[in-house]
């Protein structure tokens, strides 16, 4: 690490009171030593790595982190904040700030010593001394783990003529001891409670390794308990040992990244929860692993994680597990309304709005004709569509219980589907049926029992569980919901449909793809499944606004791309593709560089779409597609003016909040503020080349 951080990457009085101030700070130090070459760039990337997951910690650390291509050797600078700064960890502001910069393709060696640094950020001593350092140059050796060897002290004249010579021992003249009896053999100390782990984070730089050295430190601690963790980060994986995992009691996966061959888990006791938790509470981890092998609770591990699959961490609210557990259902049933949804929306498109009465192509199919392929079409289009309530409740399901969780999920859903519940329908059988099967596996049963609980006992309890709740008690009101919101959607008209319209807009592009936008996508496609003229409506306004941010973007950075970094304007020329194709996410890179000019400007314009969309009565029958669905769009020439509008608005306001931050003092491109503008200087922007 003798390269990685010297002393003039260290700062022990650190000023700045905001992350992005601190970041810039010690970012400038790396630029001043040439290891990185475009500060914005950089920053870009490290408030893109902030947006995924704050980076703050437990016990005051913040370690802001990221891989990028304008990083051109690993490097670490050091911070320390009289004040503290907050990077979002649960116990308050960071006094010890890191920011660790990795090349994009760093060598595995490199990787390697940055992730030592992440684990001796569990050792108290090391933080200490960190606290009460005095000395940059010290400060970096320390962070090195270098040890400076102890200087002997001389010793004086006077003190080596008062030594005195030594006395030789004297002969024993005594017969040797009998040789002591042996002691007896202590009894084998009783066996240890074997976990294997799995820690990962987006980076892979110092979350991941944290969580192992936590996980395994809290297994020292413990006594009785072995933790044996594999770590995929960036520096690589090593696989564990299948002796290891075969051998294991319980398995613990701290991850925000899906959990690469996954199924080496299957058939354990597994906790499965955020990365965060394995640095923050790993003794909660231990105990609720021993608590599910005491139980015979085990987990199927063949379908790959992510953390919208998980039921939450246990320090969670409740509206955020339930959030979590929504929106693994709405991530399987995306697909099948993608797929369905665009099938039908096809067979419209080439045999007309009447293809829907075609008969069964099983029975008659014309190969010659076009309208027999358009019902193929639609018809096909149609058995996918049919999926989608009873998928949408097995994910939630899956997402609170795993496994055991889909067969009542599924059977509720199709239930739902049965009664005319519809989407609400879906969506109450889900919850309930994970329920159901969250609480059968508290209960303790006979060891005999439990190899047949997960394949026989869970499923048939539960699904005649959900199915009596969703046919006799709860079924007939949520349908009769269900038909309420229909009707109503039927009846908006004027004033109404645009005010919804404009919150539907806002709702899209307020998180840019993240689980507000998604709950206004999830209302959407859930008309579809009984398509109205409303509900068309609906589809159509969410995908309008859905499009702007990606394109606004575009746009600004064509039309004042001085007012950008170089890699925004590289990006500016891929979100002109990702907008036209509805995906949202082709802001993000922009929001996090900036959120609070790119977030406002976004929503506005997606509220202006989203308004002009219901004001024209534009309808859509595709769930997704973009401008490449326009022929099947109702009114499209009117829709393609709600969106310019939207785009143009936001454009606007965005050009216009960064123009002001550009020209106020202490500003810089991207809202963080930059040294030569603390000195009253003009910001240097990059141009184009």
């Amino acid at each position: 690490m003798s390269e990685m951080i010297t002393a003039d990457l260290v700062d022990l009085d650190l000023s700045a009171d905001t992350k992005e101030a601190a970041a810039r700070a010690l970012a400038e130090r790396m630029v001043a030593r040439g290891r990185v070459t475009d500060l914005d760039g950089f920053l870009a990337d490290v408030a893109a790595r902030e947006a995924q997951m704050p980076t703050g910690l437990d016990g005051g650390i913040g370690i802001p982190h990221c891989r990028s291509e304008h990083v051109t050797e690993p490097t670490l600078a050091f911070g320390r904040s009289a004040d503290g700064i907050d990077f979002g960890a649960p116990d308050g502001p960071a006094d010890l700030i890191f920011l660790i910069a990795a090349p994009a393709g760093a060598d595995d060696a490199h990787l390697t010593i940055l992730s030592s640094l992440a684990r001796q950020l569990m050792d108290e001593d090391f933080k200490a001394a960190l606290r009460t350092a005095t000395d940059a140059g010290a400060t970096a050796a320390l962070i090195r783990g270098d040890e400076p060897e102890p200087t002997p002290e001389p010793e004086s004249t006077t003190e080596r003529e008062s030594r005195p010579e030594p006395t030789p021992e004297p002969e024993s003249t005594t017969e040797p001891e009998t040789a002591p009896e042996p002691e007896p053999v202590p009894a084998a100390p009783a066996a240890k409670f074997k976990i294997v782990a799995v820690t990962s984070c987006p980076t892979g730089i110092a979350h991941t390794y944290m969580a192992a050295e936590s996980l395994e430190k809290a297994g020292r601690d413990a006594g009785d308990v072995e933790v044996v963790v594999e770590t995929q980060g960036s520096a690589g994986f090593t696989r564990l040992a299948p002796e290891a995992i075969a051998a294991a009691d319980g398995v613990i996966f701290a991850h925000d990244v899906p959990v690469r061959e996954k199924d080496r888990f299957a058939g354990k006791p597994t906790v499965d929860v955020g990365v965060k938790a394995g640095i923050n509470r790993p003794a909660a981890l231990i105990g609720e692993v021993r608590e599910k092998a005491a139980r015979g609770e085990t987990t199927s591990g063949t379908a790959p994680a992510t953390p919208v699959d998980r039921a939450g961490d246990a320090g969670d609210s409740y509206g955020t597990k339930l959030r979590k557990w929504l929106m693994s259902g709405v991530s399987y049933m995306v697909p099948f309304v993608a797929a369905g949804g665009l099938l039908i929306a096809l067979g419209f498109a080439i045999g007309g709005y009447t293809i829907n009465k075609a008969p069964s192509v099983a029975e008659h199919f014309v190969w010659t004709q076009t309208d027999s392929w358009a019902a193929l079409l639609f018809q096909v289009g149609s058995v996918a569509f049919a999926f989608l309530v009873p998928v949408l409740a097995g994910f939630i399901a899956y997402g609170m219980a795993d496994r055991p969780g889909l067969v009542p999920g599924f059977v509720g859903g199709s239930i739902a589907l049965t009664i005319n519940a519809g989407f609400l329908g879906g969506l109450a059988a889900g919850l309930i049926a994970g329920g159901v099967v969250m609480a059968i596996q508290k209960v303790n049963v006979p060891p005999v029992l439990r190899g047949i609980m997960p394949v026989v006992v869970i499923p048939l309890i539960s699904s005649a569980v959900v199915g009596f709740l969703m046919f006799l008690v709860i079924g007939k009101p949520i349908a009769s919901l269900q038909r309420a919101l229909t009707d109503w959607l039927n009846s908006l008209s004027g004033a109404n449909a645009i005010i919804l319209g404009v919150i539907l807009g806002l709702m899209m592009c307020f998180d840019l793809g993240g689980p507000l936008n998604k709950v206004a996508y999830a209302f959407a496609v859930g008309g579809l499944a009984n398509p109205t003229e409303g509900s068309l409506k609906v589809m159509a306004a969410v995908m309008a606004a859905g499009m702007v941010p990606p394109l606004a973007m575009a746009l600004a950075t064509t039309v004042r791309g001085r007012l950008f970094t170089r890699t925004e304007r590289e990006n500016g020329k891929a979100a002109w593709v990702l907008g036209a194709s509805f995906i949202t996410e082709g802001a993000i890179p922009f929001a996090a560089a900036d959120p609070l000019r790119v977030i406002p400007a976004s929503m506005a314009g997606g509220a202006v779409t989203g308004a002009l969309s219901m004001a024209f009565g534009c309808t859509l029958r595709a769930p997704h597609g973009g401008i490449f669905v326009v022929p099947l769009i109702g009114n499209p020439f009117l829709y393609l003016i709600a969106i310019a509008a939207g785009v143009c608005v936001s454009t606007a306001l965005v050009v216009i909040l960064k123009g002001m931050r550009k020209s106020a003092p202490g500003g810089g491109a991207n809202g963080a503020g930059d040294a030569t503008a603390q000195k009253g200087q003009e910001p240097k922007i990059p141009v184009a080349a």
